[in-house]
């Protein structure tokens, strides 16, 4: 069942059908929203999205708007802060990696301006090599936090439906993936005609 199958049937206040008509798939403007999105797949690795979901506000909050610069100074008093907070995940391991991720993206200026830049640079490429590429770069980096990572933030296609509304919206962002000049990148046949 894809995602646009499982919302398809749900209110349109529930969690997963806000995120998926608002969010999912859409492009993100600006490295702390990509820092940020990394970091949310990262949380949910062994969980469900939905925990995650519930408290992307509180994760915000707790990582201060996950400005790149600020979380990447952070240090045992923040560390501390984070585990003590109720309202996230309070994973030692997440919680450094979030801060050891931020510091590599702000090595990854040096040599392309920005996160967006680094991902720009390296797009398209298959998602094994995304995962290697990842793996090589941050930590923390498993094929399904890679995947949905690119997926949802506009860099690989299939987040969609291509009869889902939310594509059309997605389409008119001209999403990474989107504006690919590799034809293997089109959507397969059951995305792109319904």
């Amino acid at each position: 069942m894809t995602y646009c199958e499982y919302v398809r049937g749900l209110p349109v206040d529930n969690i997963h059908r806000v995120y998926h008509d608002t969010q999912y798939g859409f492009p993100l403007a600006g490295d702390d929203a990509l820092f940020e999105r990394l970091m949310l797949e990262v949380n949910q690795a062994g969980l469900s999205w939905e925990t995650v979901l519930k408290k992307a506000e509180a994760f915000h909050d707790a990582f201060e708007g996950f400005a790149i610069d600020r979380v990447a100074a952070y240090g045992d008093e923040e560390t501390a802060r984070l585990l003590g907070n109720a309202g996230i995940i309070r994973n030692r391991a997440k919680v450094r990696a979030a801060i050891e991720n931020a510091r590599r993206i702000q090595g990854l200026r040096e040599g392309h301006g920005s996160f967006a830049g680094w991902l720009a640079a390296n797009h398209p490429r298959l998602i094994a090599d995304w995962v290697k590429l990842f793996r090589a770069t941050f930590v923390f980096m498993g094929p399904e936090v890679v995947g949905e990572f690119l997926t949802s933030s506009g860099y690989l296609p299939y987040a969609h439906e291509r009869s889902c509304p939310a594509f059309d919206q997605i389409a008119r962002l001209s999403p990474p993936w989107m504006t690919c000049a590799d034809p293997g990148w089109v959507a397969p046949a059951a995305f792109a005609a319904e």
